[in-house]
């Protein structure tokens, strides 16, 4: 839906017929020129249309997987699924790459302004990914999963070069993207503890001549940042929302003279903040006047308000007198919750974000293993707790979450004991009817307090396991997978992986380090050349190893 602002009125443009959730909207057109055409992305494919609603494109990528992430330069088209990145030019597939972990967001260095293609791929694993063509040139962690990838300044500032990076932890930071190494500019720590970041976009909001930084988070936060004399990003403004924030952007829309940040939340609402005065003050004895332009937004305002509530009347009065007839059936209501699972270094704790598009009634929390529920300020909601009977070892919490009225967000604290693994099971009841549940499960895992990292230090004292045995790389990775968090499901492309983790708990280290079998490649080629020797599967086993490296 596309729609515009007349007369401080929002009106609909362009409406396009219902299908497939659409994953992705961008922006594009000819290099140097306006970017007016809208493309989405839905499934695996993707549609084009004028600024007035005319479909002019319509290329099904045939990818095996739904498009995650995309990104639109001139003729140039760049698509990302979990682990499948793609790079089309005009519409004729040109580069492939095959991530080892999930891939969050894609984007490419403005070509109009560098004499290279650098495509960079935000990536699960805390690595951006710079591309050249179908091969990756480096990689260069972050300090935080990134969720988010944008060109500083709109075009990637005064060298091209510059990219901003938002993580699921709340981090952001700027890196510039050489031919041969990042340059990492600055950080911005989550030391507040504020929701992950969802999307970044820059513009003049403050009128000083130079972009600000707008950031929008998954607490519902909106974020003004400027720039100080040292190029260090310094925080101007800050409004909370009641839902996260799935998109912003700035420009003037409402009303001439006056900018604006508008943004979009995860239930559907489009939600401006302006820069114009709002607020009027009048001396003692001096009466305030309200102009009539908007006396009569008041008045529409409240029109409107009656209708929907009229109308929810309506609906309510029709629902009940068909549920007490003979013939009625009830269907169950399709309710889209968005949920998050995360680890926070800082307090070694897991963060349970359960967000839902209409008010959340209560949600019913069950573990079978033992975990502690901590307090969370954000928390409104009422809690409960139920006796268990921890002697069957299959049920060791029971707690309700009560929450108030028109609550659509609930953030949980939950601490786990390592090498007790088990399953987290959420029960969400939102406030509709049919009273309906949707259960969601998280699993606990052995070493669940263990997180992912690139480097350890291996001058400290280690303790050493080694493990050989008839088992393939598959079954080697399915076990670390089921030790160990945020480690990818598909088994790492190579002959050797390594994995590092850091114990957010007691600063402990992890290596884990495994090699595919190397016995099948050597029986081929001694058939091949016909010797009648036959090699030993017990002395060649013996190279395929796991090793367990922890302090």
């Amino acid at each position: 839906m596309c729609f515009g602002m007349k007369k401080g009125e929002a009106v609909a443009v362009f409406k396009t017929l219902p299908g497939q959730k659409i994953a992705r909207l961008e922006l594009g057109g000819v290099l140097n020129t306006p970017q007016e055409k809208i493309f989405i992305a839905a499934g695996s494919e993707i549609r084009g249309f004028t600024k007035r609603g005319k479909q002019f494109l319509s290329f099904e990528t045939n990818l095996t997987e739904s498009i995650k992430a995309m990104h639109i330069s001139g003729s140039d088209l760049f698509l990302s699924a979990s682990y499948i990145y793609n790079h089309y030019c005009d519409c004729k597939d040109q580069h492939y790459y095959l991530s080892g972990d999930k891939i969050n967001d894609v984007i490419c260095l403005p070509v109009e302004r560098l004499p290279r293609i650098t495509p960079v791929l935000a990536c699960q694993d805390r690595v951006l990914r710079v591309l050249q063509g179908s091969d990756v040139i480096y990689e260069t962690e972050v300090p935080g999963p990134p969720t988010v990838l944008a060109l500083h300044n709109g075009n990637g500032g005064d060298s091209g070069e510059d990219l901003l990076y938002g993580t699921s932890d709340g981090k952001l930071g700027l890196i510039q993207i050489t031919t041969s190494k990042p340059i990492h500019k600055w950080e911005i720590r989550n030391e507040k503890k504020r929701g992950g970041i969802l999307c970044v976009d820059s513009f003049d909001i403050v009128g000083d001549g130079v972009k600000d930084l707008l950031v929008g988070r998954d607490d519902g936060l909106v974020e003004v940042y400027s720039f100080d004399n040292a190029n260090e990003p310094v925080l101007r403004f800050d409004q909370m929302l009641s839902e996260s924030i799935t998109s912003i952007q700035g420009g003037c829309i409402g009303k001439d003279g006056y900018d604006e940040i508008v943004v979009s939340t995860y239930s559907g609402w489009v939600t401006g903040l302006t820069t114009e005065p709002i607020h009027k003050e009048s001396g003692p004895g001096e009466e305030l006047k309200i102009n009539q332009e908007m006396q009569n937004k008041i008045s529409s305002l409240r029109v409107e308000l009656e209708q929907l509530q009229y109308k929810v009347l309506q609906e309510r009065e029709k629902y009940q007198q068909s549920s007490q007839s003979s013939k009625a059936k009830s269907a169950v209501p399709s309710v889209s919750i968005n949920d998050k699972f995360t680890l926070n270094k800082d307090d070694a704790s897991y963060s349970l974000i359960l967000e839902v598009q209409t008010a959340i009634d209560n949600v019913l929390i069950q573990s079978d293993v033992p975990i502690d529920l901590l307090d969370v300020d954000k928390n409104s909601a009422v809690v409960s707790f139920s006796s268990c009977d921890s002697e069957s070892n299959d049920n060791f919490l029971l707690a309700t979450y009560r929450c108030q009225a028109n609550t659509t967000r609930l953030e949980l604290k939950i601490r786990s004991i390592e090498g007790q693994y088990g399953t987290l099971q959420a029960y969400v009841t939102p406030r509709i009817q049919p009273k309906t549940c949707q259960a969601l499960q998280y699993l606990i895992k052995p070493l669940s307090l263990h997180q992912r990292t690139h480097f350890i230090d291996h001058d400290r004292p280690m303790n050493t396991l080694t493990l050989t045995g008839q088992f393939s790389f598959a079954e080697v990775h399915s076990w670390v997978v089921f030790c160990l968090p945020e480690v990818p499901e598909k088994p790492p492309a190579g002959e050797c992986v390594t994995f590092y983790f850091q114990n957010t708990f007691l600063d402990t280290q992890l290596e884990s380090t495994y090699r595919k079998k190397l016995f099948e490649k050597i029986l081929s080629e001694t058939y091949m050349k016909k010797t009648s020797k036959f090699i030993e599967i017990k002395d060649l086993i013996k190279w395929s190893n796991i090793f367990y490296s922890h302090q």
